[in-house]
């Protein structure tokens, strides 16, 4: 059936077999149906592109730990490439059918491949941030070359104004990236990964452009090109399915490229990327989250007893650990038998599993997860703390991960410390790991200053790590209360408990009344003015982002 075309004269076709826009078309369809096919392949191309974005944005949070920085970068990138590639594509609408094709084969190759190059980039070239741009750049340009091409195919199977096919398109694109955004986390993450998932939209991308050109528009296409589309396709096809089957060694082989030591645990949650390392000689073990190392088996007693240790002066009955999932900080908490329970809250329940089943772990944490005192809870503590009822605590461990992404800088906040402060009993201690004054001086002591507006009275302290390097702390507890020991400047005193457990590896009276001296380069009138941290102003990221140069 002949469709009826607009009547403004276009320019002659530069390409033999291409049609004009004043040429009438021979579909296999009627105009009705063929407009449909078409706005569905809008949809369903709009739907790839918005994973290739927010895959791009996943990579970056799970590598950089900089969710903000990452979208605004590929969404402000992509944005732009894709005014580019709309005006780019003036001079191919002659040709739209095979033009719209071959865009969408190189989107499926670029935006399937675009998660495992980036990945590559990061482990073996350090040029992640120059490739993640560029990979932006193209898949934008690409994804603004569709819509005017389609724009074209639609007007020229139907005679309609300009106003109703735009109108058209752009709600079946608008639609196409809902639905993309939705599958991303709820479908394409859980069932394929990150890796796969835009492996699986690369190839459904390809199959699309491609067959709706050869089924729908193949009047217009000349039967060489049509064999070489399909050649095209098979060869794509095929190519992003090998990829698939070798993902797994892919991924093994540039991760570990990332770690010193061999892996031999490596799993991606819904929270994290757990990596756990063994040193073939010497033993240490090594837990990463993310990249940043969480304990090093050889010296983690010395951070962990340093935690602990001067948290337990006075009552202990009742104990809450805020992090800490690896069971470290618990295991030197059983160590006094006065202690009557312990709550543990983590968010990844995989790392509580672990904890309580790997030969990695229990080797270190002696089983303290199953001992019978201990309460684990798989949760995030700032709404854990926020929404439960909870009783009060007579020693409160803060043992989170760093503060290098906007989902744990809240847990540096005065308003995190403030949930803190009100289930402390009377009489009772707070510790936070805070970081490196060393080599992250600025964010150390704000977290001081978060604590202390929280309203406790602090004392900061520190000690050598080797595995982190000069590791610092607060011990806190609520001013003036008469059940804890002060400092000269109202602070508890950072002191061995009366009852502290023979056989501890590091921490003595000597080593904890030494660790409160700062040398005059790293002591809080050398960092000046610090702001502390807030939910909306999260001050300790620029402070975290700023720190480690050169290092």
């Amino acid at each position: 059936m002949t469709a009826p075309v607009p009547t403004e004269p276009g320019p002659a076709p530069t390409e033999p077999g291409a049609v004009t826009a004043s040429a009438p078309l021979s579909l296999p369809l009627s105009p009705g149906p063929a407009r449909f096919f078409v706005l569905l392949a809008v949809f369903i191309c709009a739907s790839c592109g918005m994973v290739y974005e927010l895959a791009l944005v996943a990579l970056g949070s799970y590598l950089l730990g900089d969710t903000i920085v990452q979208a605004s970068i590929v969404l402000a990138v992509m944005v732009f490439a894709m005014g580019i590639g709309s005006l780019a594509t003036k001079r191919l609408t002659h040709f739209a059918a095979v033009a719209f094709a071959l865009i969408e084969a190189a989107l499926g190759v670029i935006g399937g491949l675009s998660v495992i190059l980036l990945y590559l980039a990061f482990a073996f070239a350090d040029v992640y941030t120059v490739a993640m741009v560029a990979l932006a750049f193209v898949i934008g340009a690409l994804i603004g070359a569709e819509i005017p091409l389609l724009m074209e195919l639609v007007q020229r199977i139907r005679a309609q104004r300009a106003s109703s096919a735009v109108a058209d398109l752009f709600a079946a694109d608008y639609v196409g990236g809902l639905v993309g955004g939705l599958a991303f986390p709820f479908v394409l993450l859980p069932v394929f990964g990150l890796t796969r998932g835009a492996l699986a939209v690369g190839i459904t991308n390809t199959v699309v452009g491609i067959l709706i050109v050869l089924w729908l528009f193949r009047a217009e296409v000349r039967r060489r090109t049509q064999v070489i589309l399909a050649g095209l396709l098979v060869l794509i096809v095929s190519g992003l399915t090998v990829v698939w089957v070798f993902t797994d060694d892919i991924e093994v082989t540039a991760r570990q490229r990332l770690y010193r030591d061999p892996i031999v645990i490596s799993e991606r949650t819904d929270y994290q990327e757990i990596v756990v390392t063994e040193a073939p000689l010497t033993g240490d073990t090594r837990l990463y989250l993310n990249g940043d190392l969480q304990f090093a088996s050889a010296d983690e007693y010395r951070y962990h007893e340093s935690l602990v240790t001067p948290l337990m002066n006075g009552s202990k009955r009742n104990v809450l650990v805020l992090g800490g999932g690896d069971g470290l900080a618990v295991r030197e908490i059983l160590k006094y038998p006065d202690v009557e329970s312990v709550t543990l809250v983590d968010l990844d329940p995989r790392i509580l599993e672990l904890a309580r089943t790997s030969e990695r772990f229990t080797e270190f944490n002696k089983d303290s997860l199953d001992d019978p005192r201990v309460r684990t809870i798989a949760a995030d503590a700032f709404t854990w703390l926020r929404e439960a009822k909870h009783p009060a605590y007579d020693a409160i461990i803060a043992d989170l991960p760093d503060p290098d992404d906007v989902a744990t800088s809240k847990l540096y906040s005065i308003e995190f410390y403030g949930l803190i402060r009100q289930v402390m009993a009377p009489g009772a201690r707070l510790v936070v790991q805070a970081g490196s004054p060393y080599f992250a001086p600025a964010a150390y002591w704000g977290i001081g200053e978060a604590v202390a507006e929280a309203g406790m009275t602090t004392t900061p302290y520190h000690v050598d790590v080797p595995s982190f390097g000069d590791w610092g702390y607060f011990l806190a507890a609520a001013p003036g209360d008469p059940a804890v020991t002060t400092t000269k400047d109202g602070g508890p005193v950072v002191t061995m408990p009366a009852d502290a457990p023979s056989g501890l590896k590091f921490a003595t009276a000597e080593v904890l009344a030494a660790s409160t001296t700062f040398p005059p380069d790293r002591n809080r009138a050398s960092v000046g003015t610090v702001e502390p941290s807030t939910l909306l102003r999260p001050r300790v990221l620029d402070q975290e982002r700023g720190a480690w140069v050169g290092y």
